[in-house]
């Protein structure tokens, strides 16, 4: 009997035998679709041949968005004549619209349109807007008038407007295509297939790398061409890699897989907290099986698998609590009376994820600086590299380099190094990933301070303290803490997408993703709110203030000094959230 079973292994193994259920081999089991609606066959689809055009597009719209954010504090300041702390505020601002409106694009991907369309129909709303912001700064009329020596003239209302609309039709293209790009190529991966749910986590990783790739192009070369050839080429150039971006998405169309939409989150969210309430005083019952769901393993919410109950939010459980009513009436189709389990563990999932989408906060605020507070100190720092002059805002190719050494070091070498010690098939969980991340921020501000201290001594020494001039101090000091926030990304922003992502129900991936993002959104809200509060608390009495025009006579240092203490209190109230957190399970 051994023999016979090792032969009929072998000749299983040679493909000589038919396995005895096909559609498991090959086809998906995660219900993914193809462009027309029908099931997808795995060796035909997804997986890491549909990959190159997902990380083509955003690669391209990554290198268009960085294009105008990083050296954004420049324009504002050198072209618009913005005063230092108007300018962050306004880059700020406008980066937390960015990562504010994803919420528009996810609600319209998981309810009706599906990632794919809602991608194509964004990223023609972005290619719109940076056309419109190349006229801005390419039409003479569009452009305030240059200084004249100590004078320069404010852009008019109409030039203001005309720029500041290509901003934010930007910042709504972009928010209906970074909740669904991150998303639609993890679902390139079958989570019920071992071998694919391993590659997506290494997807995540690859997908954080080619950002950078983008942004890498954008704060080197295209930083170059704004301050040395001119902001309509260098709005211009990120504006042809946008349509490119555009090209590479629509090239990989009958190879990807397509995930339904499975109808409004925000919906079935409020359906499970009416239920609730219209059974306020209904009991719920000790054994969970009694809970209301549907037989056979079969989700009712489009796109979804079912969840298995969870001890946790028992109020909710209400909603799925059958009652003498409902048996009389023998109605079960009215989701706002009573909801399947698997729809009251979505809303519980959301719940449990808030604290630690609120703690990854004040992380967004710490790399925010690194478009503005980390511009305006270099800024004031010696340029000079030779006879060449090295653009403040390009130290941020720093950050990127960073993140593009250390993503393939962390792939290939942490992750089997840490999975020794820990067991975990991906080196280290999530959580823990964006924990180191959130230490490695705290050392970011404490360096930035220092060289700060450093810089304002250099000023002191050399009589520079009334003059907004650079100090004699090389800008390449600026080296560590932009590699730094650089290693804390790879931890804590790819940690938090592949959390996001994972721990997030089948049909509110988009949802999840944008709520991620909408952290990034939040911190860029937090820097402004941290500048204005300091602004107006250290200027009373006629004093400078920490962040003045001239940041000679300031103290920057003491705005890194605190947002080091901010970090470390968030912190601590991560570890402790963290600690508590219990995952999803499918059923």
């Amino acid at each position: 009997m051994a023999g016979a079973g090792s032969e009929e292994a072998a000749a299983l193994e040679q493909g000589l035998l038919a396995p005895e259920e096909p559609n498991q081999l090959i086809y998906t089991g995660d219900g993914s679709v193809d462009f027309s609606g029908n099931p997808v066959v795995k060796e035909r689809t997804g997986r890491w041949k549909a990959c190159p055009f997902i990380l083509g597009n955003e690669c391209c719209e990554r290198l268009a968005y960085y294009g105008i954010s990083t050296n954004l504090v420049t324009y504002l300041t050198k072209r618009l004549h913005d005063g230092n702390a108007s300018a962050a505020s306004n880059v700020t601002t406008w980066q937390g619209t960015c990562y504010v409106t994803p919420l528009i694009g996810a609600i319209l991907a998981d309810a009706y349109w599906g990632r794919y369309w809602t991608i194509a129909t964004f990223s023609t709303i972005y290619f719109i807007g940076m056309g419109v912001l190349t006229l801005s700064a390419s039409v003479p009329m569009l452009m305030p008038p240059a200084c004249e020596g100590s004078f320069c003239p404010p852009a008019s209302p109409f030039q203001y407007t005309v720029f500041f609309l290509g901003l934010y039709l930007i910042a709504l293209g972009t928010g209906g295509i970074k909740p669904c790009v991150s998303s639609f190529g993890a679902d390139q991966f079958d989570d019920t297939d071992p071998a694919e749910r391993i590659q997506k986590g290494s997807f995540f990783n690859w997908f954080y790398f080619s950002i950078n790739i983008g942004a890498l192009i954008s704060s080197s070369f295209l930083v170059w061409v704004q301050d040395n050839v001119g902001w309509g080429w260098g709005f211009g150039i990120p504006t042809v890699f946008m349509g490119l971006a555009i090209i590479s998405f629509f090239s990989g169309t009958s190879i990807y897989r397509f995930q339904k939409p499975g109808g409004s989150p925000i919906t079935r969210v409020c359906q499970v907290v009416v239920a609730s309430l219209c059974k306020w005083n209904v009991h719920v019952p000790e054994d969970s099986s009694i809970l209301y769901e549907l037989p056979d393993g079969v989700s009712a919410i489009e796109g979804s698998r079912q969840l298995e109950h969870t001890d946790e939010l028992r109020f909710l459980d209400k909603a799925a609590t059958i009652t003498d009513v409902d048996l009389k009436t023998a109605d079960f189709s009215n989701p706002w009376r009573i909801c399947t389990v698997t729809q009251v563990e979505e809303l519980k999932i959301l719940l449990r994820m808030f604290p630690i989408l609120a703690t990854t906060i004040v992380f967004s605020a710490v790399y925010a600086q690194m478009s503005t507070m980390f511009v305006e100190q270099g800024m004031v720092l010696d340029p000079s590299l030779g006879s060449f002059k090295v653009p403040p805002a390009s130290l941020s190719t720093f950050d990127t380099l960073s993140v593009i050494i250390c993503v393939p070091m962390y792939d290939y070498i942490l992750v089997p190094l840490a999975r020794r010690f820990t067991g975990n098939e991906r080196g280290f969980t999530d959580l823990q990933r964006m924990g180191i991340g959130l230490v490695i921020s705290i050392i970011t501000m404490a360096v930035a301070a220092v060289l700060e201290i450093k810089r304002l001594a250099i000023a002191r020494d050399h009589h520079l303290v009334d003059q907004n001039i650079p100090v004699p101090l090389s800008i390449f000091w600026q080296i560590p803490q932009y590699f730094l926030i650089g290693l804390a990304e790879v931890f804590t922003f790819i940690g938090s997408i592949e959390f996001f992502y994972d721990e997030s129900p089948d049909a509110m991936r988009s949802l999840c993703s944008a709520l991620q993002l909408l952290t990034t959104g939040f911190g860029n809200y937090l820097s402004t709110f941290i500048l204005t509060m300091v602004a107006y608390f250290t200027t009373r009495g006629g004093n400078p203030g920490w962040i003045p025009d001239n940041l000679n006579k300031g103290h920057l240092d003491y705005f890194f000094w605190l947002l080091a203490g901010l970090s470390f209190l968030n912190l601590v109230i991560y570890v402790v959230c963290a600690g508590k957190y219990k995952s999803k399970k499918a059923a």
